[in-house]
Parts: structure tokens; C-alpha cells; sequence
């Protein structure tokens, strides 16, 4: 599991992208579970992620609607299948409008030069 955090910071908001192994929903599942063991990621507003597994593309927005589609379309962009990419977010007290989906795509983009 590669953990990446603090990495976006936006009028309050914090980000941090995390991914791994991930060959059907049950890994998804699985994956999503040891990542909120940690507690400050629990409590996070969004964990918002997206995998291709074995050709078959799955996301959660998790309440940041459009989100997962974004994550989606950048792991096929990428050619990444059977690897998990989570997007955390911590919310600010103000909207960011847009701008929330440059930051998912730039904290994806932080996990693929990581890897």
C-alpha cells in the first residue's frame, strides 16, 4: 500500500492519495478497510477511488459526485489495471466549485509519478 498525505491543500481542504493491488470489488473492499484502520483517514470527509479489475472498471464517489469518474478515466488514460487509486479528502468549510476535480486529478497524477 503506497500512502501518499498532505499532498494538496486548497482553502482548507486537505488531500492525500493512497492505492495498491486490486483484482475484483472484494480487494476493493479490502483495501478500503486497512486504509481507514488509520484513524485520521477514517474520519475523512471523501475516500473517493477507482480500479479497473481485470478489464471490468469500478469506482465509489463517496458523497464527491464525479469523482471516482475522474479517477476512472485517468487509470484508463494510463492503461492501469488491477491497481486501486484513493482519493482522500478532508473538507475545508468552503466549496471549491470545479476546482475539486483538479485536485483529484493532480493527487492521481502524485500516485502515478510514485509509483
Amino acid at each position: 500500500m503506497i500512502v501518499l498525505e498532505n499532498i494538496i491543500s486548497d482553502r482548507g481542504s486537505r488531500y492525500a492519495v493512497s492505492g495498491g493491488p486490486c483484482a475484483n470489488s472484494e480487494d476493493a473492499a479490502a483495501f478500503l478497510k486497512e486504509l481507514t484502520r488509520r484513524k485520521k483517514f477514517a474520519k475523512a470527509t471523501h475516500n473517493t477511488w477507482a480500479c479497473i479489475a481485470s478489464g471490468t472498471p469500478i469506482k465509489n464517489d463517496d458523497g464527491e459526485s464525479g469523482a471516482g469518474m475522474v479517477i476512472l478515466r485517468m487509470l484508463e488514460r494510463e492503461g492501469l489495471e488491477n491497481e486501486i487509486v484513493v482519493v482522500t479528502r478532508w473538507y475545508g468549510g468552503k466549496h471549491l466549485g470545479g476546482d475539486r476535480f483538479r485536485h483529484v486529478q493532480d493527487a492521481v497524477r502524485f500516485y502515478l509519478d510514485a509509483r
